[in-house]
């Protein structure tokens, strides 16, 4: 009775928060018995499935129940709640089945808009680990308040092994990305891949001209302004947009497009860090910033299966999920490196992946390394902080924008623990050799103490971080 009064309170909690009635009508289902023992259970208690989340564990599925709730407002949030709770009831009392939750539909993190910084405008074109980039990506204030210049000249470290994004997709066109971008995959269509770029039309695309193509963009996810050196920001919709000129900015205001441009930034941050790891893209997010719980569940596993040593999470939910965790578990033994942003309420609240415990939660830093206003904080779920305050990276088509938000300082930290892959240390044993997520956890530990307790254990200190493996 226990269990079937914590599940009606989760599915009612789903409703309340405002989740879409469609995202409740799929099954995260784990059986023990595998395909066959998920096909005979749905046989008995009416349900189709749809496909394995798992991959080569083969215990984990998505089903879709037979159940139809009735029509009208009251009648659609009622049935769907208690028929919801009939069958997950009935579920869990088949054979081999040990769990069983609904699919919740996700958004990607929100922020603020702010003041483009002068960085964005410098487009000088410098070397960088054999790509052509723009200088003031690679030497904006975050650089030094992480102190990655130091790390890089004393420990000569510039990042091995693969970095899993679960994100919208990656341009894999984009000349600072594509030498170092693996196929992923894309779980929003369930294929492989793993570019944003899918998600734009070809009359979407026109509206970039050559012109505007190198201009350069302020990003953040809740609001776009697309800045055009001879005219005033256009303000657009949420998080990310195509960058255009201020006429054509018209052409991309649809909400559909909410977040597009998410994945390729968060990439590009990693690639700054860790300009010689590998990048693989697991596409659980489409254009607009919504993905399904079992996108990102299948995407860990995939990824961890697919050679992730490290996964960058931008992204939050308040709801816990058990296979969630489970997942993230499955990855950690396999010694996967987990990062996650805590979100951007500006508040001490508890979210997920950051508050599980083999995930780094990360909070966001201004230049100052003050808390950014928006960041949440307080340990759990922040392991460390990181600047998230107009970040300049990479942005599909070629170009390159500014971003705040935590989902910005999340992808510093999985940078850094991809150079610890490429770090040796005088006397001691290659760091790739023993990484995991604990001795990761330990390493990036030691911060800069700046923002007391808020910050968790202080802001990203990468020369610190890669030092600190010789006492562990």
């Amino acid at each position: 009775m226990k269990k079937s009064l914590l599940t009606l309170a989760v599915i009612m909690s789903l409703f309340v928060i405002g989740r879409p009635a469609a995202a409740q009508t799929r099954v995260i289902v784990r059986d023990t018995g595998g395909l066959l023992g998920i096909q005979n259970s749905c046989t008995k208690v009416g349900c189709s499935v749809n496909y394995g989340l798992d991959g080569t564990v083969g215990q984990l599925y998505l089903v879709t129940p037979n159940q139809q709730p009735p029509r009208g407002l009251l009648g659609d949030l009622l049935g769907t709640v208690f028929n919801l709770l009939d069958f997950l009831t009935k579920l869990l009392l088949q054979p081999g089945v040990t769990n069983a939750e609904p699919d919740q539909l996700l958004n990607l993190t929100q922020s603020q808009s702010l003041t483009a910084p002068p960085g964005l405008w410098d487009t000088t074109p410098v070397n960088y680990y054999g790509t052509t980039v723009w200088d003031g990506y690679v030497s904006q204030p975050a650089v030094q308040i992480v102190n990655l210049t130091s790390a890089r000249s004393a420990f000569r470290v510039t990042g091995a092994g693969v970095v899993g994004m679960i994100d919208t997709g990656v341009d894999p066109t984009h000349p600072a990305l594509k030498a170092v971008l693996l196929q992923g995959y894309d779980f929003t269509r369930n294929q492989p891949g793993g570019s944003e770029m899918s998600d734009v039309n070809q009359s979407t695309m026109a509206v970039v001209n050559r012109g505007a193509a190198y201009d350069p963009a302020q990003v953040n996810q809740s609001t776009m302004a697309v800045v055009n050196r001879s005219a005033a920001p256009a303000q657009l919709n949420q998080s990310t947009m195509a960058v255009v000129n201020q006429e054509d900015a018209t052409d991309l205001q649809s909400s559909q497009y909410a977040d597009f441009g998410h994945g390729t930034m968060t990439a590009g941050i990693v690639h700054l860090v860790a300009p010689t790891a590998q990048i693989l893209p697991l596409k659980a997010f489409g254009p607009d910033g919504t993905g399904y719980l079992s996108s990102i569940i299948s995407a860990v596993y995939w990824g961890t299966q697919h050679g992730a040593n490290v996964l960058s999470m931008s992204f939050d939910f308040t709801t816990p999920s058990k296979e969630m965790a489970q997942a993230i578990n499955y990855a950690a033994a396999q010694g996967v490196v987990s990062v996650a942003s805590v979100g951007n309420n500006g508040q001490r609240m508890l979210v997920y992946p950051a508050a599980l415990p083999n995930v780094m939660g990360v909070a966001s830093v201004s230049d100052a390394e003050t808390l950014s206003t928006f960041s949440n904080f307080g340990a759990p779920p922040v392991w460390v902080a990181a600047p998230g305050e107009g970040i300049i990276t990479t942005y599909p088509f070629g170009t390159y924008a500014a971003g705040w938000g935590t989902s910005f300082s999340t992808p510093f930290v999985a940078g850094t623990a991809a150079l610890f892959r490429s770090a040796t240390l005088p006397l001691l044993r290659p760091v790739s050799l023993g990484l995991n997520q604990s001795l990761a956890a330990q390493s990036i530990a030691h911060a800069q103490r700046v923002c007391g307790n808020q910050c968790g254990n202080g802001v990203l200190d990468i020369y610190q971080a890669i030092d600190s493996w010789g006492g562990l």
